[in-house]
């Protein structure tokens, strides 16, 4: 996990951005800030949403360093990938993104 108090490079805050980019996945990340740490099923019964759209979801959150997961057995020995959010913050202001901007991969064209 990296410094949530570090500015991210150019890369990362687009990933960011792009996974902010939804009102699922910014629900995701509400629930699991203040709910602490959740398995996928029990996850998408407390969003209404159905398992396979909110594993997608957190495959993009968990791809852009917004949350993270574990794969745990249960009591019973189902295995159970729980996610929390990781620690992170952004600060947007000009002078961020222009810092940022001097670390993104080149285009390609």
């Amino acid at each position: 996990m990296t410094d949530p108090n570090t500015s991210p490079t150019g890369d990362r805050l687009l990933a960011m951005l792009a996974a902010l980019d939804n009102p699922h996945r910014l629900r995701i990340v509400a629930a699991l800030a203040s709910g602490g740490r959740n398995y996928i099923s029990q996850l998408a019964r407390d969003l209404g949403i159905s398992r396979p759209l909110l594993h997608l979801h957190l495959q993009k959150l968990e791809n852009a360093g917004l949350v993270t997961s574990q794969l745990e057995l249960s009591h019973d020995g189902k295995a159970l990938n729980f996610f929390e959010a990781s620690a992170f913050q952004l600060l947007l202001t000009p002078a961020s993104i222009a810092a940022a901007v001097s670390s993104l991969t080149p285009n390609p064209e």
